[in-house]
């Protein structure tokens, strides 16, 4: 993401961490990490605090699974060969 021009950075949301927010003119992204999406403790946590996140920018977990749980339709799962290869 910084080599795309992004500002990168680790995000709070009250106690919760956002691994990382990406920010480029105007434009933000919300990213999650996880090995692998294993446990209900899991996918609450990764997915959990990018839901608390209100407005309207893109949230992705990015895991090495490819998990196919019930999810908010807001966040986007992606393995991380499908995310390295998308063109922010």
């Amino acid at each position: 993401m910084i080599r795309m021009g992004f500002n990168v950075y680790v995000g709070k949301t009250g106690d919760k961490v956002i691994d990382f927010v990406c920010e480029r003119q105007g434009e933000k992204k919300y990213i999650q990490c996880a090995y692998l999406l294993t446990d209900d403790q899991t996918i609450e946590r990764e997915f959990g605090n990018l839901m608390l996140i209100k407005d309207n920018y893109p949230k992705f977990v990015v895991t090495m699974d490819d998990f196919k749980g019930n999810t908010n339709q807001r966040i986007i799962h992606s393995n991380l060969r499908e995310f390295l290869q998308k063109r922010f």
